[in-house]
């Protein structure tokens, strides 16, 4: 390198050195200004409950038809399910007795051999409401089908403004939770740092008709079926995290 070149490349090595230097400097004294670590900070948590009756009754009707001609199957259950709906109709009233169709399937039968050697199939009718004398006054009613499953539960209603009201109940223990806890550890109050809320439900389990009673339904005549509703509990549980001041 000649000396005229020398000269030109010292400045250039200078500051690429004073540039070295500055990025080190700023990364160590990043590593060394560390956050500090939190003192005086309290996991708790808090839940609350509440217990309400059941409000909303889903009851299934259903029967089954098998034959050797799949569309001789099809349309027994579409008179069975048509007789159906024109009595649940007439007894329907929005959230009181709602009627919808359920499941609706045919299927084949094999032989040993694999050849099909007839068909099977089923259909259901859904009614469901607050009213459950409504409901299990309309089942009664129903000749072409019979109950095949019965449910209690809460009403979309019911469950929002219960949770609503869990909800406030436990966050109200959390906050009580912790002015106690900072006072009794000498503190004047305290202020949040985390905070997550969850909630849990209960429902009573769907009865389960025995097929005793099903078939004893062919012999009823407008007999109302006799219904009684649990109760839905809601959990909710607030917990989170506080520093003591």
């Amino acid at each position: 390198m000649t000396p005229s070149a020398q000269r030109l490349s010292s400045p250039f090595r200078f500051r690429a050195l004073l540039l070295s230097s500055l990025i080190a400097v700023g990364t160590l004294a990043n590593a060394q200004v560390a956050p500090p670590a939190p003192v005086n900070v309290v996991n708790l948590s808090a839940s609350g409950f509440l217990e309400v009756p059941q409000d909303w009754l889903s009851m299934s009707l259903s029967t089954t038809r098998e034959g050797t001609d799949a569309v001789t199957v099809q349309n027994q259950l579409k008179v069975a399910l048509d007789a159906a709906l024109a009595v649940a109709r007439a007894s329907a009233q929005p959230q009181q007795l709602e009627v919808r169709t359920g499941q609706f399937s045919i299927y084949p039968r094999y032989t040993d051999k694999g050849k099909i050697s007839g068909w099977q199939g089923s259909t259901e009718l859904v009614l469901e409401g607050r009213d459950f004398a409504r409901i299990s006054t309309t089942a009664g009613k129903i000749q072409t089908l019979t109950m095949s499953n019965m449910g209690f539960s809460l009403s979309r209603e019911a469950r929002q403004k219960l949770e609503s009201d869990v909800q406030a109940m436990a966050i109200e223990r959390f906050k009580v939770k912790a002015g106690e806890v900072a006072k009794g550890f000498g503190f004047a109050g305290y202020s949040l740092r985390e905070v997550s809320v969850s909630s849990a439900d209960q429902e009573g389990r769907p009865f389960q008709p025995r097929a005793m009673a099903m078939e004893a339904k062919a012999a009823m005549s407008d007999a109302a079926v006799p219904v009684e509703p649990g109760k839905s509990t809601v959990n909710v549980t607030v917990s989170g995290s506080v520093q003591l001041r």
